[in-house]
């Protein structure tokens, strides 16, 4: 891809039917960006709004933990409602219910009226798929997974940037400022995509929801790009998970320094998500799949071998779990796009289902490696291993069945 066409493909270019160039790739990754900030922008200011509720912490914790859950619900139905609607209808309704919950949140009077505002926030949730679905139908399979992985590091670095950003505006102006700022944010993206998402050409699907569903879940394919993309966040979630809790003792339990170098990894992510965005126009889906789950699993096979050396240094452990960020981050983009390939005529669909299923499975796996988690680097190593193994396992297959399907064509 050159570099001059990095945010903005040549008017020539037509999405399906239309002569509308299709919208700027810094449109599609502020959707994407905006789609996952608001999720943890707030964890700063939680003792805040306890304190301005006088509400006990747990409940104020509902507007992070609920929030992510409501999320992954609502990105399995939007998809499909923008393969039914329209993508630009789904993108303008999930941004106007944003801006109107981000200022409700903004002048709640109390906890209550604050968590059903906070709720309605997450319907910004479908943003995110219905921008790889954009990129999907104008682009190649190679060029799609390109895109996706720049769209992947703006999605990865807002969540990263989000609590520092949000700390600040809650120091200096109160924690209503942050909804302030999500609504100003709503309307910016409101206005782009409004002038911008003109061209995306009309919905393919006449099936019932229930029925995309069934033909989705019914596919080999779409599993194993899934499955991998479950099981390489299963490895993220078992590391943050267990992190602080084998060598929170080596930090002097230090905070800040847990988290200066927990960073390390979503820092990883962005460079792999790079990575995928330079290469995977050039490489076919599997390859690309393969040597990133080759990569995570390599590094953590040399990070459990240190660990049964005896090194205790804190860059032993932390240092090959870098490449779980790296692998992620060229892991994501590609799967997504494989998934999406499945079905034409179920590409928002996909994009969602694929979306919910990724964050489901990998707290499902968490979960299990949480009952046999100790206060071990060894284990921890083991634990991440095992996800990181099945995710190849499930990006071989993926390669088996494009390349079957592949000789399969006329």
């Amino acid at each position: 891809m050159a570099r001059n066409n990095l945010f903005q493909q040549p008017g020539t270019e037509a999405i399906g039917k239309s002569t509308s160039a299709p919208p700027r790739l810094i449109t599609l990754i502020l959707l994407s960006a905006l789609a996952v900030l608001p999720v943890n922008m707030i964890l700063p200011s939680l003792p805040n709004i306890a304190m301005a509720f006088q509400a006990d912490f747990a409940l104020v914790n509902l507007s992070v933990a609920g929030f992510a859950i409501i999320t992954a619900l609502i990105e399995a139905i939007g998809g499909a409602i923008s393969d039914r609607f329209g993508r630009r209808p789904v993108v303008l309704t999930s941004l106007s219910i944003f801006i109107a919950a981000s200022i409700g949140c903004a002048v709640a009077p109390n906890i209550g009226v604050f968590l059903f505002f906070r709720a309605m926030q997450a319907c910004i949730a479908p943003c995110y798929s219905v921008a790889l679905v954009v990129i999907k139908q104008s682009s190649g399979e190679g060029e799609a997974a390109s895109k996706f992985g720049y769209l992947a590091m703006g999605w990865a670095l807002a969540p990263m940037v989000g609590p520092l950003f949000g700390g600040s505006l809650d120091e200096l102006f109160g924690w209503r400022s942050s909804f302030i700022v999500f609504a100003i944010l709503g309307a910016a993206a409101f206005a782009l995509s409004l002038r911008e998402l003109k061209g995306i050409p009309p919905p393919k699907s006449k099936n019932s929801y229930l029925t995309s569903y069934v033909q989705l879940v019914g596919s080999a394919r779409f599993w194993a790009y899934t499955l991998c993309m479950a099981c390489s966040m299963g490895v993220l979630y078992v590391f943050l998970g267990g992190a602080p809790l084998v060598v929170g003792d080596a930090l002097g339990g230090s905070s800040a320094k847990l988290g200066l170098y927990m960073g390390l990894i979503p820092t990883g992510f962005i460079l792999g998500s790079y990575l995928a965005g330079r290469f995977a126009s050039q490489k076919s889906l599997g390859t690309v799949l393969i040597s990133a789950r080759l990569m995570t699993c390599t590094g953590l096979l040399a990070g459990l071998f240190l660990a049964m050396l005896g090194v205790k240094d804190v860059l032993a452990f932390f240092g090959p779990c870098v490449f779980i960020g790296i692998g992620n981050g060229l892991t994501m983009p590609v799967a997504n796009s494989g998934a999406m390939s499945v079905r034409s005529d179920l590409v928002g669909t996909a994009a969602g289902l694929a979306a919910a299923m990724r964050i489901a499975g990998g707290a499902i796996i968490a979960s299990v490696a949480g009952l046999f988690l100790a206060d071990s680097v060894q284990a921890l190593f083991v634990l991440m291993l095992i996800s990181a193994l099945l995710a190849l396992f499930a990006a071989v297959y993926a390669a088996v069945l494009d390349r079957s399907n592949i000789r399969s064509l006329p």
